[in-house]
């Protein structure tokens, strides 16, 4: 379910938009998992729709893995590095420069593969 927003939205609105509340959210950016929302001097924070959708990838990965808050940190790092690398990737022709990058590429992948399978073999162990 996605939604394209043109305003800020304040924590309760995202909260809503997201099926959790606002100390949720606001524990997601203590710990790293969610960057602060902006917020104006003296204002509320304002979050974007990038935000809400980043919320609903915590959300549905916490659901769908069973992973620790730790663990899903890491696997969302992961991911976004990997982003990183992708647009770096697309931005060159250098053959030896995209080398490197696939190769960096893969430690991340590495990483997401290791948090998936050992939540699987966990879940194996109790069925």
């Amino acid at each position: 379910m996605s939604s394209v927003i043109d305003r800020p939205l304040r924590i309760g609105e995202v909260a809503e938009l997201t099926g959790t509340t606002p100390r949720t959210i606001r524990y997601y950016e203590e710990i790293g998992l969610l960057e602060g929302g902006q917020r104006a001097q003296g204002k509320h924070r304002c979050y974007s729709d990038t935000d809400v959708e980043r919320v609903r990838e915590i959300l549905r990965l916490r659901d769908l893995l069973g992973l620790s808050l730790d663990q899903l940190s890491q696997l969302l790092e992961a991911e976004t590095a990997r982003a990183v690398l992708r647009r770096e990737y697309q931005r060159t022709e250098q053959p030896v420069k995209r080398r490197r990058i696939l190769e960096e590429a893969l430690g991340h992948i590495s990483t997401q593969l290791e948090l998936v399978h050992g939540r699987r073999d966990r879940s194996e162990e109790h069925t």
